[in-house]
């Protein structure tokens, strides 16, 4: 194990010293390395967050079949495993249609933008010790900056098709993504208060050293968890989508590979989300006889399991009790939280 984890920390390396022997063959700047390197992590965040999405998308058939005794996915591959490549040739295939009156631009421009947010938040989220593409000081503010865009693009989608249940849909993302950003920086904000650094790599240190954050701020992991559902959409805030008033909401007007990326987009949101509580809250990758970045997946793939169990046990909550929960409930917590953490650090 000792010896893959050396060979995923050192390949960054290798793959720079290449790029330099291969310009100076060329008789190319060697500035031009760090161009190519920043390529390089591009592409590699880009299959993380293919890889994930197809994954988790099985998975959740797999554990919503379980939770409900039912088989799921069970005809193609091994006892189903291989349903989403199915999945995806057959959203490839479909046609793809634009209504008549719906700005085409922006409409597909929506679809393209809806894998940015994440792949910006995965560029600082460290998967193991040096594996940190962006390894910023101010790295929380940043993940927090980057993800409150994922629903732009959502937005876009609404207005875009021209159809008043998708705009609606939109407005509602927009809302409730802008209410829950509250108590979630709230709560992120005694993590740091305890951590004493914005740094992500320096707080999952920080649990080295000490315990984890989730046994010292348990009140904020949990509504951290909440809002992260609530920014991600998912069931019992799924209110964007919302089929029983809105069709198929923000989607109605999407279909084929445009519908696919957004579909896609929202199991990356989620991998971000339960990849920032595993590094501020569960230790990030530190972990006992396995390789760093195994613990991280591993830790991961509890918290992406928690988020489908919520979606398939809790029916949607109606629209205003979402946001009355968040502003009369979750941010006095998180005020208070943060006054207790600040009045008893200041007492040790």
């Amino acid at each position: 194990m000792e010896f893959i984890n050396n060979i995923f920390v050192n390949i960054a390396g290798l793959v720079r010293w290449v790029f330099n022997w291969l310009l100076g063959w060329l008789g190319l700047p060697l500035g031009l390395t760090d161009v190519l390197m920043t390529a390089v992590y591009w592409v590699a965040i880009v299959v993380v967050c293919v890889l994930c999405a197809l994954f988790y998308v099985i998975w959740e058939r797999k554990l919503a079949g379980y939770i409900q005794r039912r088989p799921g996915p069970n005809r193609l591959g091994p006892n189903g495993w291989l349903q989403t490549i199915g999945d995806a040739i057959k959203l490839v295939m479909k046609e793809d249609i634009v209504p008549d009156k719906a700005d085409k631009p922006v409409h597909l421009l929506a679809a393209l933008l809806a894998f940015v947010p994440p792949m910006l938040a995965l560029a600082a989220i460290p998967f193991g010790e040096g594996m940190a593409a962006l390894d910023l000081k101010l790295g929380v503010v940043y993940v927090l900056a980057v993800t409150t865009l994922a629903s732009l693009p959502v937005l876009l989608a609404g207005y875009a098709s021209n159809n008043k249940y998708s705009l609606i849909g939109g407005m509602r993302v927009v809302n409730q993504a802008i209410s829950y950003e509250v108590p979630q920086a709230f709560a992120l904000l005694s993590v740091i208060m305890v951590a004493g650094t914005f740094n992500l790599t320096e707080i999952v240190h920080f649990q080295q050293q000490h315990l984890w954050l989730v046994f010292v701020q348990p009140l904020a992991f949990v509504v951290y968890i909440i809002s992260a559902v609530a920014e991600c959409n998912r069931a019992p805030f799924d209110l964007p989508e919302g089929e029983s008033e809105l069709t198929a909401g923000v989607f109605t007007e999407y279909s084929g590979m445009r519908y696919a990326l957004f579909y896609l987009a929202e199991y990356c949101n989620m991998f971000v989300a339960a990849g920032l509580a595993t590094t501020l809250f569960l230790g990030g990758f530190s972990g006992p006889f396995l390789p760093g970045w195994l613990w991280f997946i591993l830790k991961t793939f509890v918290i992406m399991s928690v988020f489908i169990w919520v979606r398939w046990t809790l029916p949607r909550i109606r629209a205003d009790y979402v946001l009355s929960f968040c502003w009369k409930i979750l941010v006095p917590l998180t005020l208070l939280n943060m006054l207790v953490t600040g009045v008893v650090l200041y007492l040790i």
